[in-house]
């Protein structure tokens, strides 16, 4: 009974350092908490953008009727980048998702202002090297 309970012992000890090892060291997930309180906070505080950000995205990209259609865009990503916002702010000790990944692209409203990348589609062939 005895070499069964140190077989036991030993078998937990070793098992133990090894998931030891595989954690997140806390400074590491402190950081990452503290970036994603602070994108929150940026978030909520900067949303207002959206609605110049989107009108001058909306008109690049139809022309004149983004001019028309860019500040009702801008006051919907308004909102919804203000409730993403609080959402990481309530809930920036919650690894989700993906480990304090960012719940919204992009990340910040200054962000993604640069000209939209085209997109192949199957009709054009594509380029030769």
């Amino acid at each position: 009974m005895k070499r069964l309970f140190c077989a036991l012992a030993l078998v937990l000890l070793v098992t133990t350092q090894v998931h030891a090892n595989n954690e997140q060291q806390p400074e590491n997930i402190a950081a990452k908490m503290a970036v994603k309180f602070g994108r929150g906070i940026t978030n909520i505080v900067t949303a207002p953008i959206e609605i110049p950000k989107q009108t001058v995205l909306m008109t690049r990209d139809l022309g004149f009727p983004g001019v028309l259609v860019g500040p009702v865009g801008g006051v919907l990503m308004t909102g919804y980048r203000a409730i993403i916002g609080v959402a990481e702010t309530v809930f920036f000790m919650v690894p989700a998702p993906g480990y304090y990944d960012e719940m919204i692209e992009p990340e910040f409203v200054w962000q993604g202002w640069g000209a939209k990348e085209p997109q192949m589609t199957v009709s054009e062939p594509a380029p030769q090297p």
